[in-house]
């Protein structure tokens, strides 16, 4: 592993999808299209993969259905062959969830497996005071570097204050943050507590699925101590980005381009950012309040035929009522935002071996 560019890759800042699961009909894991989504992934040019996270659904963990660890190794598989081709290996990174005994078992199962980092969901732990959840941190933070996790409440998250961020940025082994509260001032928190932090080494990715343009545009500056602190959100590591991957993988350079350059931002770029949103509203399922979320990232996905069909573990997770409609409206409402053209082009090699 060269561990070299691996943290030079994670702070200049790139694209992860979040990874879905393919699943048959019968509701078992589709190995075939599991790694033919990879492939897609890759092939659109991302930096590398999130696997068992929130978008590949939390339920791979029950007894009974243990696909945390498979679903791992498929990626991983995938990865291995990619970066033969490649100069700059992929970044790695593994969901971990659960209380400190789950969560330390899954560290050590995705780095034994070659993962890198470690997205490190607090829902379980929502009882716990500030104290506790840094313990928790640096305890998983000991077998794998941690990238830190504000998940919005809305999917099973809770808030996390700006006292807890700045303690969280005292652990030694933290590599990032993904900030997903959807929520500005939330997500001020984070950036503010890093900032004052002084840890130039934390890099900040956008999770904000609902304002991501936004987020990768915009020069974050803060007041301290009589000095002016600035931070920027490098890269996203996004559920939204899960479909039309090669299409995102391009805002994410031009909003990068942007931000390099130091001139002002382009109207087309603030309009883009409220195209990618409505989307993103559709994709979600807002109007369900999130319902519907990984069943609009699966529709899209199978239109395209890498997924066979929009199944979920929990057999009552769908699509949310209207959905349906709304994702055939942004297609027809912004069509320069999907790569069907691209999937098509490539579909039968990803799907093949």
């Amino acid at each position: 592993m060269n561990s070299s560019l691996i943290t030079q890759t994670l702070q200049q800042g790139t694209a992860i999808p979040a990874h879905p699961l393919a699943l048959t009909s019968a509701r078992k894991l589709d190995e075939r299209r599991q790694r033919a989504l990879s492939r897609y992934y890759i092939a659109s040019g991302v930096g590398g993969l999130a696997v068992g996270v929130h978008t590949t659904q939390f339920e791979i963990r029950d007894p009974g259905i243990d696909l945390y660890q498979p679903v791992l190794e498929l990626a991983s598989e995938e990865m291995n062959r990619a970066d033969e081709q490649r100069s700059v290996p992929l970044l790695r990174v593994a969901g971990i969830c659960g209380d400190t005994a789950q969560a330390t078992k899954e560290a050590t199962l995705a780095r034994d497996t070659g993962y890198h980092f470690g997205l490190l969901s607090l829902s379980a732990l929502k009882q716990a005071d500030e104290a506790t959840l840094i313990a928790h941190c640096k305890t998983v933070s000991d077998i794998i570097p941690v990238f830190g996790f504000y998940l919005q409440p809305d999917v099973g998250g809770h808030l996390l204050p700006y006292s807890f961020w700045r303690r969280f940025c005292e652990i030694e082994n933290i590599a990032a943050i993904k900030m997903a509260p959807f929520n500005r001032y939330h997500t001020l928190d984070v950036i503010r507590a890093v900032a004052e932090s002084g840890r130039e080494d934390i890099a900040l990715y956008t999770g904000n699925d609902d304002n991501i343009v936004l987020d990768l545009i915009t020069p974050f500056r803060f007041q301290s101590a009589g000095q002016q602190l600035e931070r920027r959100i490098v890269g996203g590591l996004l559920g939204h980005w899960a479909v039309w991957t090669s299409k995102a993988v391009e805002i994410l350079k031009k909003c990068q381009q942007v931000a390099k350059s130091g001139t002002a931002i382009p109207l087309s770029l603030l309009h883009h950012n409220t195209e990618v949103t409505d989307c993103n509203a559709v994709l979600f399922d807002v109007a369900n309040r999130f319902a519907g979320c990984i069943p609009g990232i699966h529709e899209v996905l199978r239109r395209q035929g890498l997924l066979e069909g929009i199944w979920c573990l929990n057999p009552d997770e769908t699509l949310g009522p209207g959905q349906l409609a709304e994702i055939d409206r942004i297609y027809e409402s912004y069509p320069h935002l999907n790569d069907d053209a691209f999937v098509k082009a490539h579909l039968d090699e990803w799907l093949s071996g």
